[in-house]
């Protein structure tokens, strides 16, 4: 009998490998009609979009999650 979790492992393994043939022809090099791609992004740019951004994101939505517990008693808890 055969082992199951084996039997899933195969079965995503072969998914896995026929996407990555049917998908081969979106690694290629050569450029589509209508393709017109913009300049690419400096180090400081990649690291503000996608690095700086997010935390300052963060910091800015959990001050306005604990500003009404700051609002209320001054933040003091009871």
């Amino acid at each position: 009998m055969v082992n199951r979790n084996a039997l899933r492992a195969g079965t995503v393994a072969a998914g896995v490998t026929l996407m990555l043939l049917i998908s081969s022809p979106a690694f290629a090099l050569t450029r589509d009609d209508g393709d017109d791609p913009g300049s690419g992004l400096s180090i400081g740019e990649t690291l503000g979009y996608f690095v700086g951004l997010p935390i300052l994101l963060f910091a800015v939505i959990a001050f306005l999650v604990s500003l009404p517990d700051i609002m209320k008693k001054g933040g003091s808890k009871r």
